[in-house]
């Protein structure tokens, strides 16, 4: 694929530039962390325009190689920055929790300015919003400074079956860091690419069913899967307003709890949701649940059956039973072998009823976002197909189609299947992880990776993947502590505890890229 135009001016930008790479030149950019960035802001060893001119230089050195980027705003992002600095000289009272931290957002999120948000798809080239999505608007109001935004699967892998985990024709193919002939898995891929390789301090993702929890697991990075409802989806191009969710993806739990805590609350614009899920938000933020000692006394409930699925010997069947002999020394209480109820049923349910469900909310959702916008080449579903069916080449038309968007545009609204299918779902949350969850009084279930997405993603629940192990050809692999809604504060303490206490994550290596 060509070198987009944006990357070769970058290039040419940071070539002739190099006013901030003095004042960067001392600090470690690999394995950064909002703290450690702070911390280096204070010392004078660092601004925020360096840190920007830094991941900028990276990005253009790395993305010819991993595709993580789709587009950026250099001119932005420094002017931000440099606003960032300016009021760090001239204030006294406490900065806001993320001051100067350099953002990429994943491509289906917008934002007010130059940066497009078009879900990886030609089609969506040129749309504008009216204003930033809620999610942005927290984050500008944080101290953030937007980089750009992240590759995906295009239109979030809702175009048709068969496509490639990580492949837009804006983006092209997203490459894992680790080992480049695996799967950057699901639709968030770009965001953890980014935070893998360390091209981004803070990368957003969102998730209908996996879109978070598999892309971090894969490239060994922490995901958050909020409640539904905790973050506003006004403003982002979303499939199921059931399901989907915005969350952060960084290299370390104490991180994303620090961008989660920004994100949270109430939004007019996504009103019946936000205000549900904004009692679950606890006074004093997250911050205060990043406890070392958080596994102590926690029940969690290791969900064999269906999911712990590794062959005997293998590192995979290894790592676990270590860290679960970890998790006991450090205080848990392991429920073991728990099975979730009619597990076939939620998958059959998830591949049917789910589906047309999906069908029916992704056209409502997406044609909702268009119209919305301030300006764009398409206004409907039905456009994006067209345009689609006018530019077979560029989208790969003979080799993936475009089913899914036609199946959704043949739906109409909510009906009595939909209904059904919703009613359906609810009764599988009830008498699957609720009822398992209630029974074992769990604070929290496990699970490898992402291979909970489902059972999770039908009712909305939270999870935390956090980096358990890398297989014996170098993939990365996770570990994953879901649980009921609002149940953040618990999956904090446990997450951040197992992380404080394995320290599994590495950087990759990036031998087949030139930094």
């Amino acid at each position: 694929m060509a070198m987009p135009p944006w990357l070769r001016f970058l290039q040419l930008l940071l070539l002739l530039a190099g006013g901030g790479e003095a004042t960067a030149a001392a600090f470690e950019l690999e394995e950064a962390t909002i703290d450690s960035i702070h911390r280096a802001f204070g010392a004078g060893d660092l601004t925020s325009r360096g840190l920007v001119e830094l991941y900028l230089r990276r990005i253009a050195s790395l993305d010819p190689a991993l595709h993580a980027v789709i587009e950026l705003d250099p001119d932005g992002a420094l002017a931000a920055a440099d606003r960032a600095d300016a009021t760090a000289r001239s204030r006294s009272s406490a900065l806001p929790p993320l001051h100067g931290i350099p953002v990429l957002l994943k491509d289906n999120i917008a934002a007010a300015g130059p940066l497009n948000a078009t879900a990886g798809s030609l089609a969506m080239v040129g749309s504008r919003p009216a204003r930033d999505a809620g999610v942005v608007e927290r984050l500008r109001n944080a101290g953030a400074v937007l980089l750009g935004t992240s590759s995906l699967s295009e239109w979030c892998n809702f175009r048709g079956p068969g496509i490639p985990a990580g492949w837009s024709p804006r983006g092209g193919q997203g490459k894992n860091p680790y080992v480049p002939s695996a799967t950057p898995c699901s639709s968030s891929s770009g965001s953890a690419i980014a935070a893998a390789a360390n091209m981004a301090a803070v990368t957003i993702g969102t998730e209908t069913d996996g879109s978070i929890m598999c892309p971090s697991s894969y490239n060994s990075v922490v995901g958050i899967k909020p409640t539904v409802g905790l973050t506003s989806r006004a403003g982002v191009i979303i499939i199921s307003p059931r399901m989907d969710t915005v969350g952060p993806i960084t290299r370390t739990v104490s991180d994303a709890v620090c961008v989660l805590e920004a994100i949270v609350g109430y939004d007019a614009r996504d009103a019946e949701a936000t205000r549900k899920a904004s009692q679950y938000i606890p006074e004093g933020g997250y911050r205060q649940f990043l406890n070392i000692d958080g596994l102590r006394s926690k029940r969690l409930g290791i969900l064999r059956k269906d999911f712990f699925r590794f062959p005997s010997g293998s590192v995979q069947e290894k790592v676990f039973s270590d860290h679960f002999e970890i998790m006991s020394k450090m205080g848990a209480i392991l429920v073991d072998n728990l099975e979730i109820p009619s597990m076939n049923v939620i998958n059959d349910a998830v591949q049917s009823g789910e589906r047309a469900l999906m069908l029916a909310e992704f056209k409502l959702s997406l044609n909702s976002y268009l119209s919305e916008l301030a300006t764009s080449p398409v206004r409907s579903l039905s456009d994006i197909i067209n345009f689609n069916n006018k530019h077979p080449i560029e989208e790969r038309m003979a080799e993936f189609g475009q089913d899914y968007l036609i199946q959704s545009e043949a739906t109409n609204g909510i009906g009595r299947t939909e209904e059904r299918a919703s009613a359906r779902l609810n009764k599988l949350c009830k008498r699957g992880l609720e009822k398992v969850m209630q029974d074992n009084q769990l604070d929290a279930i496990v699970a490898p990776g992402a291979s909970a997405h489902s059972l999770l993603a039908i009712g909305g629940y939270p999870a935390i993947t956090i980096p358990a192990g890398y297989a014996s050809n170098g993939v990365p692999f996770a570990i994953c502590f879901g649980g009921l809604k609002g149940s953040e504060p618990k999956l904090i303490e446990v997450a951040y505890s197992f992380e404080q206490a394995t320290k599994v994550r590495k950087p990759p290596s990036l031998q087949h890229s030139v930094i």
